[in-house]
């Protein structure tokens, strides 16, 4: 699987919220979704997301997707994510590994990191279905909680017309705002469970670009409440 590094162009919040401000970095391969706090930004972005997703296609198939995802993104800004994007990469056998990443802020009660990271690691480690580890990032603490489900897929819906089974994987990462009483919550899912270990890999190097002060250079995604 290829991921050659680049910076997408920053994605701005609303301005309005109390959530601070949080920086990060995403490699090549990742299309972000229009998500925007005004119907008319996300209908601009939409337009360009299809674009870029479809490249081989034309204005038959973007026309009507366009709106389909501004949906999505509308729902998932409602839903509180702040950023969202779909991962496609390339692999050795000349097919595709694919990948949802997303990015939301809660509220927490806590103002020191440490604190959050300790509570949120009890929470997740209290269930046996969760692999939980404390992980030390370049922007202070944090806890990952690592999940794999094994779906039964029916006949009807199968290439080969019979049962099968789908392994999935979920990462989740809390990293607690050191600049207040919120944690970041990225989110990384995928069905190509046979490229578990690169996209492990994918996901910790974008977490060593999280920064909640804006990077000297003035790169990354800044996220913040939609």
């Amino acid at each position: 699987m290829t991921t050659p590094n680049s910076t997408v162009p920053p994605v701005s919040s609303d301005g309005t919220s109390d959530i601070p401000p949080i920086w990060f970095t995403v490699p090549d391969g990742f299309f972000a979704l229009p998500v925007a706090p005004t119907p008319d930004e996300r209908d601009t972005l939409a337009q360009t997301f299809v674009r870029e997703l479809y490249s081989r296609g034309d204005e038959s198939l973007w026309a009507p997707a366009a709106p389909y995802y501004a949906a999505i993104a509308e729902y998932m800004a409602d839903e509180g994510v702040s950023y969202a994007a779909m991962g496609l990469f390339a692999t050795e056998e000349d097919g595709v590994a694919q990948c949802s990443f997303t990015v939301a802020a809660v509220k927490t009660d806590q103002t020191d990191p440490d604190i959050a990271a300790q509570g949120t690691l009890a929470i997740l480690a209290a269930d046996p279905l969760n692999d939980a580890r404390w992980l030390d990032l370049p922007c202070g603490p944090a806890v990952s909680c690592v999940t794999l489900r094994e779906f039964t897929l029916q006949p009807d819906v199968t290439a080969t017309g019979e049962e099968s089974k789908l392994l999935t994987g979920e990462i989740q990462v809390h990293v607690p705002f050191s600049t207040g009483p919120y944690t970041a919550i990225f989110t990384l899912y995928t069905a190509s469970t046979e490229y578990w270990s690169e996209f492990c890999d994918l996901l910790v190097a974008v977490l060593r670009t999280v920064s909640f002060v804006e990077p000297a250079d003035g790169t990354g995604t800044v996220g913040g409440s939609p």
